[in-house]
């Protein structure tokens, strides 16, 4: 259910789920503080049926799962409980993972308070969380019951996170829709400034290709993996820097600029159309530079990477606008070149428009 007041109408879609014996929330403090007005009150009349975890992505490990379900043992919830995740994507990877495992499974309902939670992470029923050795090599495959999108809750929603949102919503356009993509590139003022007429129309379009994508590859076989769009070289950021520097949004938009560049590289795509990829995600800047990391380093963290075969890495990149494919015979040397060329051609907009008259 997605639409501005879904939050509210939480209880009444609930019911018509079913009967549960004990109904658990799981959520983290600032979170909760900010939302907690806009949650039905017989959704909360029990205090201890509310579990606080942390969601910052250092924070995304087996220890945090283990935590929630002891505290659910000691909340008293049993197999016919039901678990509502309040949050933004570690929550819900996190609260997710939890459900799936705790008594072998138990009823699960998302409800996401971020943008990239709102458009990606709640949809599609991956859970997880994180190992030293990389990102979400952990988890299992547990759609909710229901996920209830509400809008309103990104008003209160820090402006780097917001920001962060939107790489996801350009990683649909970009891979699924170019009809989205260029009304991002003509609107992308009033989207930043949050326009509540623009995320009616972002939101639920960016859901509905999500869900589709999904329900042609449940477990990521095949197709699911052109959601990866700029994840492999993100999630080599975020875990060579231990999770410390990005936020995930911020990894993909670099990510995304890096895969673009790579597919040029790769002769997969002209420079005008890496350039019109570059120029809009700069724009839903800026983010934390390129750490100063090798990139033998950089790959090497890249092969732990789920799309990885048999050692052999695997990139989604984009041809053209609205469609996007995985391709398994990149050679290295190319991946080096675009991990040390992508921080200054990013930073140098004039090389952007020299790539553009030049290929």
């Amino acid at each position: 259910m997605c639409g501005t007041g879904a939050l509210k109408r939480a209880g009444k879609e609930i019911a018509s789920l079913g009967s549960f014996s004990s109904v658990h929330i799981i959520t983290a403090p600032k979170v909760w503080k900010a939302v907690a007005k806009l949650v039905p009150s017989d959704l909360v009349a029990n205090k201890s049926a509310i579990h606080l975890m942390s969601d910052a992505e250092t924070h995304k490990d087996m220890r945090n799962v283990e935590t929630l379900c002891r505290s659910l043992v000691r909340g008293g919830a049993d197999r016919k409980s039901l678990v509502i995740a309040i949050g933004g994507g570690v929550t819900g990877d996190v609260a997710g993972f939890a459900a799936a495992s705790y008594l072998r499974g138990v009823a699960l309902v998302h409800v996401p308070t971020t943008l990239v939670s709102q458009v990606d992470s709640s949809i599609g029923g991956k859970t997880g969380v994180n190992l030293p050795d990389g990102k979400n090599l952990v988890g299992a495959f547990y759609p909710p019951r229901l996920i209830l999108t509400d809008p309103a809750v990104l008003k209160s929603l820090p402006d780097r996170e917001f920001r962060g949102g939107l790489a996801e919503v350009i990683k649909h356009a970009i891979i699924a829709d170019e009809k989205m993509f260029g009304y991002i590139e003509r609107n992308i003022g009033k989207i930043l400034k949050r326009d509540a007429a623009a995320l009616e129309y972002l939101i639920p379009r960016n859901a509905a290709i999500k869900a589709w994508v999904v329900s042609k590859d449940e477990k990521e076989s095949g197709l699911r993996e052109i959601l990866n769009f700029g994840h492999t070289f993100a999630h080599a950021l975020e875990s060579t820097t231990k999770y410390q520097r990005f936020q995930h949004g911020e990894a993909v938009a670099w990510g995304m600029m890096a895969a673009a560049l790579l597919a040029h590289e790769a002769k997969v795509c002209g420079a005008e159309y890496v350039s019109r990829i570059v120029a809009l995600v700069r724009q839903i800047g800026p983010f934390p530079s390129w750490p100063s990391i090798q990139p033998d380093t950089l790959i090497d963290a890249m092969r732990s990477d789920k799309k990885t075969h048999h050692g052999k890495l695997r990139f989604v990149m984009s041809p053209r606008l609205g469609k996007a494919k995985t391709y398994d015979d990149v050679p290295l040397e190319a991946v080096r070149k675009v991990l040390r060329f992508a921080p200054q051609f990013v930073a140098k907009p004039e090389l952007l428009e020299a790539a553009g008259r030049n290929g």
